[in-house]
């Protein structure tokens, strides 16, 4: 049997890496594509041949004619999978028999985005700046054991009685705590009934598809949608996401042990960006800020939102190395940095006592309050062809590669799938 490995994509830094273009090229070689956390609060944005694919919630492989499955860990809003079910097939993508949901992820309910973005309101100042999608209400009635699973489609009876149960306390809430409308019984079964007609043939067991795959010898990609700092254990806490972006997650959200994933690929922007509230200890100052932001296109796919911009920040990504267990590093948008004489590097962080730190802080008050120790490397100040990088930028590589002792295999220079660099 030839050892195909079990591999992670996973987001090293706060989201929107370039995650989707990574997950593209790699899944041309794969088998299965999985997408392990997350739901339609996160895009992956992908271009191939001049046509632009915005994806939130079916795996990315599907552009590529790959075999997709979402995990038990993701979160489903059945109506964006249909619409892009619908989108992917207008444009002559095959879905039937390529798309599998398992039947054990949490569905959005119309009550959980109602109650996210009034909770938001409500919180005002102190808001986490959510997507406003649901996805934290979905979450968190799934830890409360009230979630509806994409499983009760399957049965109509099943799927009115969990509807008729979870409404009633909800719209107790919509209506007292937050002077929203309630929401109808029957206008929600009937919708939900249709979604349920459209997707039960992509209702499948994840776990079985991927354990079976990986013992054929099949290539199996994982994707995350978010980043490493979001992770609800480990990100920056409470300014993250509901699930675990990280790459143990993937083992979590498709029922298999951790000793088969057999590689960590991070991905990384040759600088950051950052979404909503939240510390940022090497955001950018002044107007080069805006000059990344318009070079790098630092809007949000699914809100379009404009990112915070940093330069790069090492204890974040040496952070991100071990909380995933990264065996490799992608550097992605190497070229909107071409512009630059010179360019700051975080290397450590200057903490609140007076001393420095190359790791990232356990303790949140350190890292609100902590300063940037820059060291500045040369720019190459050229465009990246697809032959190859100049030495300032082959420098750059070198510095990031040393400072987290793992390599960078693969570098981005442009939009299109065809710009990456492949160092190894």
């Amino acid at each position: 049997m030839r050892h195909v490995p079990a591999t992670v994509i996973v987001g090293a830094q706060w989201g929107d890496e370039g995650k989707g273009k990574i997950v593209d090229l790699l899944a041309q070689d794969s088998d299965l594509v999985c997408r392990y956390q997350g739901g339609p609060n996160a895009g992956h944005t992908i271009v191939v041949d001049g046509e632009t694919y915005k994806i939130r919630q079916i795996p990315s492989g599907i552009v590529a004619g790959k075999a997709s499955a979402i995990g038990a860990g993701c979160v489903v809003d059945p109506r964006v999978v249909i619409e892009e079910l619908d989108d992917l097939e207008s444009r002559g993508h095959v879905t039937a028999g390529l798309v599998f949901v398992s039947g054990n992820a949490h569905l959005i309910m119309p009550w959980h985005v109602a109650l996210d973005g009034a909770r938001e309101r409500k919180l005002g100042n102190l808001q986490i700046g959510t997507t406003r999608r649901g996805i934290g209400p979905a979450y968190a009635d799934k830890a409360t054991r009230i979630g509806i699973r994409v499983q009760d489609l399957l049965d109509p009876k099943i799927l009115r009685q969990k509807i008729e149960l979870a409404i009633t306390e909800k719209n107790v809430w919509l209506e007292r705590v937050y002077d929203i409308e309630p929401f109808d019984l029957e206008d929600v079964a009937r919708t939900y009934e249709g979604y349920a007609q459209r997707l039960r043939p992509y209702v499948a067991d994840t776990s079985l598809l991927v354990d079976r795959a990986l013992r054929a010898g099949e290539s199996v990609l994982f994707e995350g949608a978010q980043g490493t700092l979001l992770d609800l254990d480990h990100g920056t806490y409470p300014f993250v996401t509901s699930s675990s972006p990280i790459a143990a997650g993937a083992a979590v959200s498709f029922g298999i042990g951790p000793n088969r994933i057999d590689e960590v690929l991070g991905v990384s922007k040759a600088y950051v960006t950052r979404v909503g509230e939240g510390p940022f200890p090497s955001e950018i100052e002044g107007e080069a800020q805006e000059r990344v932001r318009g070079l790098g296109g630092e809007f949000g796919t699914v809100t379009g939102r404009e990112r915070r911009c940093g330069w790069l920040d090492l204890p974040a990504l040496r952070f991100a190395v071990r909380v995933n267990g990264i065996t490799s590093l992608a550097l992605t948008k190497l070229d909107v940095l071409s512009t630059f004489a010179e360019i700051p590097v975080c290397v450590r962080y200057a903490l609140p006592d007076g001393s420095e730190t190359d790791d990232f802080p356990a303790h949140q008050s350190d890292f609100h309050h902590c300063r940037p120790v820059w060291e500045t490397l040369p720019g190459w100040q050229t465009e990246l062809a697809g032959d190859g990088l100049p030495d300032a930028a082959r420098g750059y590589v070198r510095f990031v590669e040393e400072a987290l002792g793992v390599p960078v295999t693969l570098v981005g220079t442009g939009q299109g799938r065809e710009a990456v660099l492949a160092l190894r």
